[in-house]
């Protein structure tokens, strides 16, 4: 699961991917209603690859947490983040046992679920070994094409444009380019 490009900005709701960056904010899209706006550098940001969740042992990634989520529903929608806290805390220990409940707030675990729900809908949220397979097919198949471009590049390059002298006497015009523009400028 890659969530890369994928943020949140406090203060609104859902989450967003980042479409395009200029230079003193990152254009964003919403992933509830898709309309894009400005997010600046004042606007607290935090991108979910970022992110992780308490535990008593060592912080787990929100991509292992969603990975265990996905695992444990078999690629289903999870419980609303409506729910009662207290059943959505329960749900959580069944695929993250050891999660620090005094750190993790009931609001963290709404953001959970809610995101989790989101990604789900639009398609984000895939198994690594899908995308592993996917990744191994791809670079299989691209020595093949490589080879098959050389091949045809061999075969297309014409004799006369491989000639030594053709080469040196475009060197040569532009060499002379310069040193006159070079000149006229000085004057």
């Amino acid at each position: 699961m890659k969530l890369q490009g994928i943020i949140s900005i406090a203060g609104r709701p859902g989450l967003f991917k980042i479409i395009a960056q200029g230079k003193n904010n990152v254009i964003v899209e919403s992933m509830l209603d898709k309309k894009r706006f400005p997010a600046h550098a004042t606007d607290k940001i935090s991108a979910l690859e970022d992110i992780s969740v308490y535990t008593t042992d060592e912080d787990v990634k929100l991509t292992e947490v969603y990975e265990k989520m996905y695992n444990v529903l078999g690629g289903k929608e999870a419980l609303s983040h409506k729910e009662d806290p207290n059943k959505l805390r329960d749900f959580v220990i069944t695929f993250l046992p050891n999660y620090d409940s005094q750190r993790v707030y009931d609001s963290d675990v709404r953001k959970l679920f809610q995101w989790y729900n989101s990604l789900l809908s639009e398609g984000l949220l895939t198994p690594e070994k899908a995308e592993e397979t996917s990744t191994l097919e791809t670079e299989e198949i691209k020595p093949k094409i490589s080879k098959a471009t050389k091949e045809a590049k061999v075969s297309k390059t014409p004799k006369s444009v491989a000639s030594p002298k053709a080469t040196s006497k475009s060197t040569g015009a532009k060499k002379v380019a310069a040193v006159k523009t070079g000149s006229s400028r000085g004057k």
